[in-house]
């Protein structure tokens, strides 16, 4: 008897530990992308005078599966980075996902960084806008899959 009692407060006291214990992986942010190494432009591309900065993307695929599913709930942390090698984390406020594996992702950044964003995640795609303090940014698909990141200057920017 006394074995068994013992044995269920072990029991009791290692359910309590493993439930408590915080998993690593769930509060570690994770970046939504990577910073492509820096290629030249061909010659036969004039830079837009709107454009201040650009930069090739690689997207964390297994992350934009999971802001894509509807059923995925609480999002895991989520970052991006952008020029200055700051990370900001997103504070993703509704994602609406549709049958042809399309979804809107749309919401704020945490302070301290103050802005929005509106992405459209379509297949391995991310194209859309974001705004962090008075910066403005966008991603554009290139091609065969190809992302990039743009800084953009609104006072030059052609009217949409």
């Amino acid at each position: 008897m006394k074995r068994l009692l013992v044995c269920t407060a072990l029991f009791i006291n290692m359910a309590v530990a493993v439930g408590s214990t915080p998993v690593a992986a769930e509060s570690e942010a994770k970046s939504l992308w990577q910073l492509a190494p820096a290629q030249p432009d061909p010659p036969t591309s004039p830079r837009k005078p709107w454009v201040l900065r650009e930069r090739d993307i690689t997207l964390d695929m297994q992350l934009l599966r999971i802001l894509k599913d509807p059923t995925a709930r609480p999002h895991p942390r989520v970052t991006l980075e952008f020029f200055d090698g700051h990370r900001h984390e997103l504070d993703i406020t509704s994602t609406v996902s549709r049958i042809n594996d399309t979804a809107v992702i749309r919401g704020t950044f945490k302070p301290p960084s103050q802005g929005e964003f509106t992405l459209v995640a379509s297949g391995s795609l991310l194209v859309g806008s974001l705004q962090v303090g008075s910066r403005l940014y966008r991603t554009e698909h290139l091609a065969n899959g190809r992302l990039r990141l743009v800084e953009l200057d609104p006072s030059k920017a052609p009217p949409e």
